[in-house]
């Protein structure tokens, strides 16, 4: 799985960091999303699913095939 994310669309919502901490987390100045790790392990990648899923701004996008 790789992960790659547009934070020029991104709402700051936090849900990402919510769902996966690991994953994700926030700019402090305007809540932006920040992806901490483009390659999650097996154990992350039901949430990495989770926070795609539930993003309001639709602004994660999964490649399986990376």
């Amino acid at each position: 799985m790789r992960v790659e994310v547009f934070p020029e669309r991104c709402i700051g919502s936090g849900v990402c960091a919510l769902v996966a901490a690991d994953v994700f987390d926030q700019r402090e100045d305007d809540g932006v999303v920040i992806l901490l790790a483009d390659h999650p392990p097996a154990a992350q990648q039901e949430s990495v699913y989770e926070a795609a899923t539930r993003c309001p701004a639709s602004v994660i996008e999964i490649h399986d095939r990376d």
